[in-house]
């Protein structure tokens, strides 16, 4: 009994402390190799597949409903009668018949803007302007130019001076006088008096026609012309 005991557990302890096979340590060790190896020689692209990060996501947007469908606009109602359109009247086209005429090339040119077949009319100078010539006192009634001094301004011993406007007549008459100023009332009727019937001028004259003109003359009374 001893000896079986002993055998047993010497069994048992043979069992489970043994040794392992070195074949089976070995075959393990090439078969790790082996995966190493595979993976080692495994592409590059081929890993990445393995490591790249998870899919993301991301939110759909609903879909917008269409808008609603409008209604038909009503077709029963009438609408109201527009006011047919008058005819407008319109002037008629007359057409002139063609004169026939042409300029020719030695014309007178034409000046720019005239249009096509217009004659520039010939230059004329403008008209000089009119030579007018003063009147003057007729050199034959200068002695009988001087009015008959007034008496009664002489027994006063009163001198003066009479300032008139006379308009001479294309004859040299005098045909109207106006007073301007005089010393004394006798002074002015004296030199109106002798003025209408004794005065005598050489008409004014334009471009050598005689024409009325007027003139402003002053008359002056002297005891010592008397």
């Amino acid at each position: 009994m001893q000896w079986m005991t002993l055998r047993t557990a010497e069994g048992i302890s043979g069992y489970r402390g043994g040794r392992r096979s070195p074949i089976g340590i070995g075959g393990a060790v090439a078969v790790h190799a082996l995966v190493a190896g595979i993976f080692l020689m495994m592409p590059k692209e081929m890993i990445q597949q393995f490591t790249e990060a998870p899919f993301t996501t991301y939110a759909v947007p609903e879909a917008v409903p269409p808008p609603p469908e409008k209604p038909a606009p009503e077709t029963d109602r009438k609408l109201p009668s527009q006011p047919s359109p008058q005819p407008t009247a319109t002037k008629p086209i007359v057409q002139t018949p063609d004169s026939g005429f042409t300029a020719k090339g030695d014309q007178t040119p034409t000046e720019p803007g005239t249009g096509s077949g217009a004659i520039t009319p010939p230059f004329t100078p403008p008209a000089p302007d009119p030579v007018l010539v003063d009147a003057t006192i007729d050199p034959r009634a200068l002695a009988m130019f001087q009015p008959d001094y007034p008496g009664a301004m002489i027994r006063q011993s009163m001198e003066g001076s009479v300032t008139v406007r006379v308009t001479i007549g294309a004859d040299g008459r005098v045909v109207d006088i106006e007073r301007l100023s005089a010393t004394d009332e006798a002074f002015w009727l004296a030199t109106q008096r002798h003025a209408l019937r004794k005065w005598r001028f050489r008409p004014a004259t334009r471009d050598g026609v005689a024409i009325s003109s007027i003139k402003v003359l002053t008359v002056r009374f002297r005891l010592a012309d008397v």
